[in-house]
């Protein structure tokens, strides 16, 4: 007859689907909010590439259960399904919700059926309606992250329903549905904590529903076996055995669970839950009190808020408190129904019995009765204990229908609840749109909680809206002039605003709200490790500061003393290190930091950094191949390997630097930099169609791109198209009108290839203004005036061009040559200097070679954690090297090949050199 009750039929189902989906279908237009940037948008545990072990190591946000910050929230199986839904649509918000809403409907449906065990079939209805439109739900259900109490209630209700079956005929035991149970216990807790609260509704169920007792009968049974009057009834003697099965593997899953969190309790802060830290009787006066308001709740869920830390609700602190009366009330009204669902046998108790325990026990883990937790009131936790509201208001709504007098306004009322709660459902969904909705519908319920206008201050500051971001953030230190976190959010929102002073002046008072160091004390167990950052941001701030690099250091060293495992200390201190020359006290931060966290793919490319400091390469390569195994697509890693491959000068590097590179134009089309760097591979592999393709693409990136547009330039040279080099130095003289090289090439051009004179010496004289001690520009110089048949002005020109490169026996000689012609003025009017170029034939070959750009822009060492979104993915570009690097390092063979060209281009000059000397 229980399993012909229980079940539920199509059109029920159908009523459901079609109440949730009249309520939630707005939600579907929401986005990540709130916890779900955590949970979700910042969670690597999501992506494919992440092992699946991951997971079951890490917490709910993806932090690993074994590191202090984690927040111990071990729910590896609701994280699973965020992973499945990254897996189909990346992070497309729609389908989170709208798996989120399917699951909803399971409950409902799931909860209906149970309902159906201690209620009449129209009650259970009405009971099953009253939960799917609810407005306390929609937290759990609009927010992503409240998937947790979703799939946890499902489990949650079919280990319940397991357990009704595990009585046979005759009152015998039946094993398989405790079996059943206990597996679905534990896949409940692997959702959420809360689900192993379930085998305490088992037991009461067994006692009180299953087998009929009532608390008299227990008693009077039990003072008659003390008194040795009679014995334990073998049905008894049956119920023991299965209660202690149920326990035995309730504490099993205990043992387990304490493992995973490895002993240790998170770490909140008092702003998190101010009555936690506070003495008695505050204490316990607060947390009692809070058990009303989360009923009232329930009961008129009129002004619902995302937060409700800090100062939402002041803490009760004395017994004259008049919200005493509240508490007075709520414990009598709710020993009134103890009394009555243990006393009395029934249908009627029994229904009311069973409510109470859905009320009350998953709501316990919440009630900070065993430990304290990081929340004040947080509506997603009344999803499951809502359950047990709504079988009594169902039950109660049943009485009244049953009396002809009050029939009609039952259902009145009835109806009017169902539908004022869809509409404030249907109402709230939209709070969660964004997260600058959310905090704002908030702030309207509660102005005392100063994390609310810090959000609504974030969701601004996202936006790039620092000016109406500070005015929130300031206001947050105005209602709770003692958070740290507020003040830092001053702080970076005027280093945003370039107000460095300002910035500062907030700094430092976060920095003074920061307990002082007790010798011997764990300075964890005292305030948020979150908080240490004021030290780094502080720090990262001045050291901008040239004459404060000392001051900074000592502030990441401070953070380090206060928390030896502050990995971010340590990065941020390497960086810094750096920036003060002093690579190996880098190396050695780093190396600190990497015994704390050896699987973090960016602490293992900032050492590579760090080598390449030290003229390293071979180690710096090792460190880079190292990030990259732990993160294949580790984009910096990518490009800053490949230049070093492209440097070292070794052809068997280039195929694998130019596979980097592909990888990393791949990840980062809009780069420039990646294609400009296959192009110069190209260019060393001498395969000059596919160097110029990769050129342009960069300029076509990057229009103003000087290394690009010189070596495209220098490559049209090299190859005989002199005349398409042209407009490319037109353009990059245009950019950069100091660009030397650039003037060199184009007078070179000019006088060679155009035969312009007046234009080439346009070029040379130029350079000089730019740099008058420039040798090879002077020397141009002086061949453009013999070409104009100045030789006095050459001769003049060429005597200080030696002065200034006394060794660079070619000046020598041409000077020689200028004298010998002024001495036989005439002799050969029509001879010039070596028609080569304007230089030496040798001098022209060397002066290409140099000419060579390589523009190798490093990126900055990068910080692995938000510094309280200070230094939020923070991917400048700093070059490495210079604009104008010489060429790399050549092959043996290479060099060979220009020393042969070299001798060459020296008989040559030799040659032109007789014949203009007239021998």
């Amino acid at each position: 007859l229980l399993e012909k009750m229980a079940d539920v039929s199509l059109k029920e189902a159908a009523l459901i689907v079609g109440v949730v989906a009249a309520c939630y279908w707005n939600s579907l237009f929401c986005g990540f909010v709130f916890d779900d940037v955590s949970a979700i948008l910042d969670n690597k545990d999501l992506h494919p590439s992440t092992p699946l072990k991951n997971l079951f190591q890490n917490d709910f946000w993806g932090t690993p259960m074994s590191e202090e910050r984690s927040h111990k929230s071990y729910r590896p199986l609701t994280v699973l399904t965020f992973r499945l839904n990254y897996l189909f649509s990346e992070l497309n918000a729609v389908s989170y919700h709208f798996l989120n809403l399917v699951f909803h409907v399971v409950v409902c449906v799931v909860f209906l059926k149970v309902c159906k065990l201690f209620l009449d079939n129209r009650s259970s209805v009405v009971a099953s309606l009253l939960f799917a439109v609810h407005p306390i739900h929609t937290e759990a259900v609009t927010g992503v992250v409240g998937r947790a109490e979703l799939l946890s209630s499902i489990f949650f209700l079919a280990a319940f329903l397991s357990y009704t079956k595990s009585k046979g005929q005759d009152n015998t035991i039946v094993w398989t549905p405790i079996a059943v149970t206990v597996f679905l216990v534990a896949v409940a807790t692997l959702c959420k904590e809360q689900g192993i609260t379930v085998v305490g509704i088992c037991c009461v169920y067994e006692v009180f529903i299953a087998q009929g007792y009532t608390l008299p009968t227990l008693l009077d049974t039990a003072v008659q076996i003390l008194r040795g009057k009679g014995s334990v009834p073998f049905s008894m003697l049956q119920t023991l055995l299965k209660l202690i099965v149920l326990m035995f593997s309730t504490l099993l899953l205990v043992v387990v669970r304490v493992q995973v969190i490895q002993s240790q309790l998170p770490v909140f802060t008092r702003f998190d839950n101010p009555a936690a830290v506070s003495p008695s009787p505050a204490r316990q006066l607060t947390f009692n009190y809070l058990l009303p308001v989360n009923a009232w709740l329930l009961l008129n869920p009129s002004e619902l808020c995302c937060d409700w830390t800090m100062g939402t609700i002041p803490l009760v602190e004395s017994v004259l408190d008049v919200r005493n009366i509240a508490t007075l009330t709520f414990f009598c009204f709710l020993g009134a129904l103890i009394v009555f669902s243990l006393r009395y046998p029934g249908d009627s108790s029994k229904t009311v019995l069973m409510a109470l325990c859905l009320m009350v026990l998953p709501f316990i883990p919440a009630s900070n009765l065993f430990f304290p937790v990081g929340f004040v009131v947080a509506e997603r936790v009344l999803y499951v204990p809502s359950m047990g509201f709504c079988i009594l208001v169902a039950h109660g709504w049943k009485k009244l229908s049953n009396k002809s007098v009050l029939r009609k306004i039952s259902w009145v009322c009835l109806a009017a609840v169902l539908f004022t709660h869809a509409l404030k459902t249907l109402h709230r969904n939209w709070d969660w749109e964004s997260e600058y909705t959310l905090f704002m519908s908030a702030l309207k319920v509660n102005k005392n909680n100063a994390k609310l206008w810090n959000n609504v201050g974030h969701a601004l500051e996202n936006e790039k809206n620092f000016e109406r971001a500070l005015q929130f953030f300031i206001q947050a230190t105005q209602v709770q002039p003692d958070d740290i976190g507020a003040h830092m959010n001053v702080g970076r929102t005027y280093k945003n605003l370039n107000k460095t002073k300002e910035a500062e002046e907030s700094y430092m008072i976060a920095k003074s709200l920061m307990p002082q160091i007790i010798p011997g004390k764990k300075y964890a167990a005292r305030v948020a490790p979150n908080h240490l950052n004021v030290y780094i941001n502080l720090a990262n701030l001045i050291r901008a500061n040239e004459s404060r690099l000392e001051e900074a250091d000592q502030l990441y060293r401070q953070a380090i003393s206060m928390r030896p495992d502050f990995k971010q200390a340590y990065i941020s201190r390497g960086e810094l290190l750096l920036k003060m020359n002093k690579p190996l006290k880098a190396k050695e931060a780093y190396l600190r930091a990497l015994e704390l966290d050896r699987s973090n793919a960016d602490l293992w490319y900032n050492l590579a950094i760090v080598y390449i400091e030290l003229k390293d390469p071979t180690e710096a390569l090792k460190n880079f191949n190292r990030a990259l195994e732990l993160n294949p697509a580790h984009k910096l890693a990518l490009f800053n390997s490949a230049l070093l491959m492209q440097e070292s000068g070794d052809a068997r590097l280039r195929p694998e630097a130019k596979q980097r590179l592909l990888h990393y134009v791949k990840e980062e089309p809009q780069d420039a930099n990646g294609y400009f760097n296959l192009g110069m591979l190209a260019m060393d592999d001498k395969k000059d169609m596919e160097a110029e393709a990769w050129m342009k693409k960069a300029i076509r990136l990057q229009p103003n791109f000087r290394s690009a547009l010189f070596n495209l330039a220098l490559l049209y040279s090299q190859t005989s198209k002199e005349l398409m080099a042209l407009p490319v130095l037109e353009d990059l003289l245009r950019y950069y009108p100091d660009h030397t090289k650039g003037l060199i090439l184009k007078g070179d051009i000019l006088m060679n290839q155009k035969k312009d004179i007046i234009g080439a010496k346009k070029c040379f004289e130029k350079i000089l203004e730019l740099d008058p001690n420039n040798v090879q520009g002077k020397h141009n110089l002086c061949v453009v005036y013999f070409e104009e048949r100045d030789l006095i002005k050459a001769e003049k020109c060429l005597v200080e061009t030696l002065a200034l490169a006394p060794n660079e026996e070619y000046i020598q000689r041409h000077l020689n040559i200028v004298r010998s012609k002024i001495a036989s003025r005439g002799a050969v009017e029509q001879s010039s200097l070596p028609s080569e170029g304007t230089a030496a034939a040798e001098e022209k070959k060397n002066s290409f070679r140099n000419l060579k750009e390589i523009k190798n822009e490093k990126k900055t060492i990068r910080s692995t954690v938000d510094n309280n979104k200070e230094h939020s993915k923070n991917k400048k570009l700093a070059e490495k090297n210079s604009m104008d690097k010489e060429t790399p390092k050549k092959s043996t063979k290479e060099i060979k090949d220009i020393e042969k060209k070299r001798v060459a281009a020296l008989k040559r000059l030799e040659e032109i050199e007789r014949i203009l000397n007239g021998e």
